[in-house]
């Protein structure tokens, strides 16, 4: 799936399966101001960035609505969720990523127990609704 964001930042040429989650701030203007701050272009840890690329995420960003975020991941055939969960845990630069960014998130309250971000399930997609009727052309 070709894909590209608003801005053009989101462009993937290689086929892709998208992945959408969900996870609160905490409804601070100073917490959020600051978690934006982190993830800035530059704002991430060099490790960190290099951590999701050799994951097979091809493209990965994350959208806010007050205090509601929203990250659409897009992985590449050699993503696996299970493999890259098992080497984040392992990870120091991953690890310590993940604290300083728990100072600023907290799970959506449907989360199961231990889960951060949480996945979103599609529900609509324009391109599985069937065409409309062609209008006849009036006289």
């Amino acid at each position: 799936m070709a894909l590209e964001s608003v801005d053009g930042s989101m462009d993937v040429s290689e086929p892709t399966t998208r992945h959408c989650f969900v996870l609160d701030l905490h409804d601070d203007p100073e917490l959020i101001a600051g978690y934006e701050r982190w993830h800035r272009p530059g704002g991430p840890p060099v490790a960190i960035t290099r951590s999701i690329r050799q994951a097979g995420i091809a493209a990965l960003e994350i959208w806010r609505a007050g205090p509601r975020l929203f990250m659409i991941l897009e992985a590449g055939p050699d993503y696996d969720a299970a493999r890259k969960a098992e080497q984040d845990a392992t990870d120091p630069d991953v690890i310590a990523w993940e604290q300083l960014m728990w100072q600023f998130q907290r799970p959506v309250a449907w989360a199961a127990p231990g889960e951060k971000w949480a996945a979103a399930a599609r529900i609509y997609a324009l391109a599985e609704q069937p065409d409309p009727p062609v209008a006849a052309p009036s006289a």
